[in-house]
């Protein structure tokens, strides 16, 4: 089960990953902890990374499908993936393809705006433990009553305004990967506002899990 995750920023892909690989033992990869923990290694392509890295350059996409083809190589990855995060463009999906990276499905998280807005605003983080709660009415994880508002920081990026170009980014950049995808027949929609028990009845025959 080789799988790509596909949705604006809010829309619960983390969430809906950590389902998914509880039920089925597939590994889910973010292309950022990659590149930290090649680096942190040492390795030869986290040195590479690290020059770009260190001279404020994005790192080049041939460089994080080098780093990919090595993860997905490991036996914890033998059940298959989900990446999250990656590919972000079309030429990153067509690079991907060319360096021969097999995937099976590719899931849309359909989501509004003013939802993802409504979500992400409401994220807060403790000042002292650094975990993320959510203060809208119902949101998950909930601060816990012994909590006070002073004990919890939004993020700059978690603000509305932040929020709206965030996802003029992800339309700009990432939104035409659904056409890219569906042109493969890959492309399967869930609705991604509804709730995980919800999302799982759609989700689940889909991967056949």
């Amino acid at each position: 089960m080789r799988l790509i995750f596909l949705g604006p920023p809010g829309a619960g892909k983390g969430t809906v990953a950590h389902h998914v690989t509880q039920k089925t033992g597939v590994v889910q990869i973010s292309t950022g902890d990659l590149l930290r923990e090649a680096v942190k290694n040492g390795t030869e392509l986290g040195k590479k990374a690290k020059s770009y890295m260190d001279a404020g350059e994005l790192v080049p996409d041939a460089l994080v499908i080098g780093l990919l083809k090595d993860r997905i190589a490991r036996s914890d990855c033998a059940r298959g993936f989900i990446l999250d995060g990656f590919p972000r463009t079309i030429p990153q999906a067509e690079a991907l393809e060319a360096a021969g990276v097999q995937i099976d499905k590719v899931i849309n998280f359909r989501i509004k705006d003013e939802v993802v807005i409504r979500r992400l605003s409401g994220r807060r983080i403790h000042k002292k433990t650094g975990r993320i709660y959510n203060v809208n009415p119902g949101g998950y994880p909930a601060p816990t009553s012994d909590m006070k508002p002073e004990d919890l920081l939004q993020r700059d990026d978690d603000k509305p305004e932040a929020i709206a170009n965030r996802l003029e980014v992800y339309r700009r950049q990432t939104e035409p990967l659904i056409s890219f995808y569906a042109s493969r027949k890959l492309l399967a929609d869930i609705d991604a506002a509804k709730d995980m028990a919800e999302i799982a009845v759609e989700l689940d025959p889909i991967l056949g899990i």
